[in-house]
């Protein structure tokens, strides 16, 4: 297959990479990333050599979410109009739970797939593209990467609600309803992934584990993997990942959300995400410290 938005290669024989790879527009999804990344889960699924698939991203960042930018018509592809005046709730609904158009049903992949994913994140991590990365089975990111959920703010909600069921109903509710952010190290102090490491250490200590996987049977770490998700698809994992695409489509269509929208179309992204972030202080309306060292700090 022809991918365009992402990369697809096989390492050492048993490990499949895939890398998200629009890195001047930090990895953003726009279609038809969603469709490429559930082919390429299935691409080294097929692979009877591959026994461990690698996630990561180009460039500064792993992904930065949903791209919004210009007029929004990237996404009519998926028979969902953007202009607000002609909204329709039965399409939104049709669009979010049908498995050939849905984005999260797309990324649902990583979770049902029967190899490991291990997934790499530096930069930023937010919006979609944290749920999309907490999808895998183990994350390992740069200390001053930063995970977090801004559209919980406006114009969106949980998707796949990944955050919820690895961090637990307390700490779930505080990111929840303050969208606020977290770095790499205080992610895994929070249980929201596995490990994280200094930026320079992060592509060793990546590969020395995916390395160590592949030395297991494929159907060995399929068995350990399926037995694991199932106590938690018992749990709802994916009667979740239907339902907050749906209330995501609510939520992209409130008033709140048209105006974000139109500032961004009006006056570029970055005035709508300063009226959403400004009063936090924190994304990109926050200090040095709060952001990844993607910018060149010392």
């Amino acid at each position: 297959m022809e991918y365009t938005t992402i990369t697809y290669e096989k390492k050492n024989e048993r490990v499949a990479v895939i890398t998200l790879n629009r890195p001047e527009k930090y990895n953003t999804i726009r279609p038809p990333m969603p469709d490429e990344i559930q082919a390429a889960v299935g691409q080294a699924n097929l692979d009877k050599d591959v026994r461990v698939i690698l996630l990561q991203g180009a460039g500064k960042s792993f992904c930065g979410g949903f791209d919004f930018s210009g007029g929004l018509e990237h996404f009519e592809g998926y028979g969902l109009p953007m202009d607000p005046d002609e909204y329709d709730i039965g399409k939104d609904m049709m669009m979010s739970l049908n498995p050939w158009t849905a984005p999260t049903q797309k990324f649902m992949s990583i979770w049902r797939s029967a190899k490991p994913v291990v997934v790499k994140v530096h930069g930023w991590c937010v919006g979609g593209g944290s749920e999309y990365a907490l999808l895998g089975d183990i994350v390992i990111a740069a200390d001053d990467a930063r995970f977090g959920t801004p559209y919980s703010r406006v114009w969106g909600c949980n998707l796949t609600n990944m955050w919820i069921y690895r961090l637990g109903l307390t700490r779930a509710k505080h990111f929840a309803l303050t969208g606020r952010s977290l770095s790499g190290k205080e992610a895994v102090d929070a249980g929201l992934i596995n490990f994280s490491y200094p930026q320079a250490e992060l592509e060793d200590k990546v590969w020395e584990y995916v390395n160590q996987l592949a030395q297991i049977p494929a159907t060995q770490l399929a068995a350990m993997k399926f037995i694991t998700n199932q106590v938690f698809d018992r749990q709802g994992v994916e009667h979740s990942a239907l339902l907050g695409p749906i209330l995501d489509g609510i939520m992209r269509n409130t008033k709140e959300s048209d105006d974000f929208v139109r500032t961004a179309k009006e006056q570029g992204v970055g005035a709508a995400v300063a009226l959403r972030d400004g009063p936090f202080g924190d994304y990109s309306q926050g200090p040095a410290a709060t952001k990844p060292n993607i910018y060149g700090k010392a």
